[in-house]
């Protein structure tokens, strides 16, 4: 291929991949397979090594280029990154609309509702069609230079149609399916994205699936609704729940909504933004500090309060990891009295900068986990100590080891007894082997007795072993001897759950029975069958892998074997109704529970997923559906009722 061919050839090729990229990562729908057009993205790529006078800076070859940068540079803002006031409830809202009705001299005012998202607001600047600069916020007039980091998240474009200079700001944020491989790790989403979003190496940033949002086109149009469609056709991807507001109440009312179904939403948010409307009011209305009168955050109400930390002590989990854990002065959160709150990892503690005695702001962290996140440093009174992690094991002073790429430190020893504790908790779980009247002070008893090691000593008690022991009569350790014969017997799902593999839930132990029809086909499959399977990624197969791959596991699982009765060694299916079909549930059902509903597409030869795709056959949404039901339409992907769904499992 001669140079003028090649040219040709690279134009197109880009113009494919440009038009692919923007179908998945802007609107969801995918026309060709990853695999298709990973191919074509390396045709791309070899054609521009063989003619590297034809890369252009907006090729999608030039999204994760160049070398680590030693320092971010300094970049001004065109115009102030502005943040906002914050309001907490509906007279919040009126007290606002009042204020800035005053100032005005008139009522008549319409409104622009957004989410607020958990993220990091950036700014982006487009010369001549090209994508020239990307910045953080800042101070708000001063950000810094991240621009090779914004080209690696593919929601952003790294060119336009429009040659006018165009300056565009949204929210970077990370979704909570991505987050979930970094649980443990960062405190939450948010955290993860500024910290991935701030690397030197750009390499690091593009291995975090980053997500983006535009939601401000500066100096267009007449009303901020008029900027979003505008950055709609221009080729960003901006948020399908946002929403004009003719009045206040709508407002209100919007807020209920997204208030209500935020838990489906798939990124964390604290609230809605509310802006109105019109740009030529929005300036008109002014700037009050660091924030405009003609905008205001109304936040989710908070499930905060402050305490001191009496101590910080380390918890090593099943799988080795150590984490500290704040021991807090007994406080109430959200209603509930808390005493411990998790600090996460070293470098969350570092980044909190937390003492023992300090004083700290504690949120129960999606509603549930106690989570410290913030210090006040103001109250400190000289008292306080500094807290390092241990340098090897707190329970059996093993080494301890940080690999590359994790911010958990780990206990080397398979044997540790805390490991093998927080395991033997998972082992008996209602999930895996569900052996009633076995909880974790009973476990931690026969571990201090030397009664059980390992799982498979579990069945080897007899009625004597237990008498003797504190708690324990003749009737109750017959009882717990039924129960643990009674476990014996265990389905094929339950039983791969009850393994304790890394990053393998119900779903995923379901997953790998549907594929697999015996535990030896299991514990022979490579990496690449693992990943064929759908929903499982490179990451879950090689935790799989890894895991059946060791030897102590090997041993630990032909021990466990011969102790055991797996049943059921593949899903039972009384029919092929529904075979190759993919069923994604959404929502509540009334006349059976999800996972019933479940058992029965698999016992009709039908696959569930958890997520909406172009291979989903039916998406079957029940009460309050989620954020699912609201790709479904997007991607044209059919619809069904509860009822319609009975009717397709009873007579299909």
């Amino acid at each position: 291929m001669n140079k003028t061919e090649a040219k040709k050839r690279i134009e197109k090729l880009r113009e494919v991949i440009n038009h692919h990229r923007y179908l998945y990562h802007v609107l969801d729908k995918q026309e060709i397979s990853d695999s298709a057009l990973d191919s074509l993205k390396k045709e791309l790529f070899d054609l521009e090594q063989k003619f590297p006078d034809l890369i252009a800076e907006d090729s999608p070859t030039q999204r994760v280029g160049g070398k680590p940068l030693k320092e971010f540079k300094k970049v001004e803002h065109p115009a102030p990154m502005l943040s906002f006031d914050d309001a907490f409830s509906g007279q919040d809202m009126e007290d606002w609309l009042e204020r800035i009705s005053k100032l005005l001299k008139r009522e008549d005012v319409d409104f622009y509702a957004e989410l607020k998202i958990d993220g990091l607001a950036v700014e982006l600047i487009y010369n001549d069609g090209l994508l020239k600069y990307g910045s953080t916020r800042g101070d708000g007039n001063i950000g810094e230079d991240i621009t090779q980091n914004l080209k690696t998240i593919e929601a952003i474009p790294l060119g336009l149609d429009d040659r006018n200079s165009i300056v565009v700001r949204g929210e970077v944020f990370l979704s909570k399916k991505a987050f979930e491989k970094f649980k443990g790790q960062y405190a939450n989403p948010r955290n993860l994205a500024a910290g991935s979003i701030r690397q030197l190496d750009p390499k690091v940033t593009a291995s975090r699936n980053l997500d983006f949002f535009a939601y401000d086109l500066l100096g267009f149009g007449k009303t901020h609704n008029e900027r979003h469609s505008a950055l709609k056709e221009l080729g960003f991807k901006t948020n399908p729940y946002n929403k004009y507001c003719k009045n206040l109440k709508e407002v209100l009312d919007y807020y209920t909504y997204i208030y209500k179904i935020r838990g489906k939403i798939p990124y964390e948010i604290d609230g809605i933004v509310v802006i109105v409307n019109s740009n030529e009011i929005f300036e008109k209305l002014g700037v009050v500090g660091k924030a405009p009168r003609g905008a205001i955050a109304l936040k989710f109400p908070g499930k905060e309060t402050a305490t001191i930390v009496e101590d910080i002590k380390v918890q090593v989990g099943r799988t080795g990891a150590l984490t500290p854990v704040a021991i807090l002065k007994p406080v109430s959160v959200g209603g509930v009295t808390v005493s411990r709150a998790t600090l996460h990892n070293e470098d969350e503690i570092k980044r909190l900068g937390i003492k023992i005695g300090d004083t700290v702001i504690v949120a129960r962290a999606g509603d549930v986990v106690p989570d410290v996140i913030k210090v006040l440093k103001d109250l400190r009174t000289g008292k306080e100590k500094d807290f390092k992690m241990p340098s090897v094991c707190p329970m059996c002073h093993s080494p301890i080891i940080r690999k590359q790429g994790e911010v958990v430190l780990r206990c080397t020893n398979p044997k540790c007894s805390s490991v093998r504790r927080k395991y033997l908790q998972h082992f008996v779980s209602k999930s895996a082997f569900d052996i009633e009247g076995l909880g974790p002070k009973i476990i931690e008893q026969l571990m201090e007795q030397g009664l059980i090691s390992y799982p498979a000593d579990l069945f080897n008690l007899k009625e004597g072993d237990l008498m003797p022991l504190e708690r324990f009569a003749a009737r109750s350790a017959s009882n717990l001897v039924r129960a643990i014969q009674a476990s014996k017997e265990i389905s094929f799902p339950r039983f791969i759950y009850s393994l304790g593999i890394r990053n393998v839930g119900e779903e995923t132990a379901i997953d790998l029975v549907q594929h697999f029809s015996s535990m030896e086909k299991l514990q022979k499959a490579g990496k690449e069958d693992l990943e064929k399977i759908q929903d499982i990624g490179p990451v879950v197969a090689e935790s799989i892998y890894n895991w059946f791959d060791d030897k102590n596991n090997k041993e630990f699982l032909e021990r466990l074997l011969k102790a055991v009765n797996i049943k059921n060694q593949k899903s039972k299916v009384k029919s092929q109704k529904l075979k190759d079909l993919i069923f994604v549930f959404t929502g509540e059902l009334n006349s059976l529970a999800r996972e019933d509903a479940k058992k029965k597409v698999r016992e009709l030869g039908g696959n569930i997923s958890e997520s909406v795709s172009k291979k989903t056959n039916y998406v079957v949404a029940g009460g309050n559906p989620g954020s699912k039901y609201d790709k479904a339409k997007k991607i044209g992907v059919k619809i069904i009722n509860e009822k319609e769904f009975l009717g397709i499992i009873s007579i299909r």
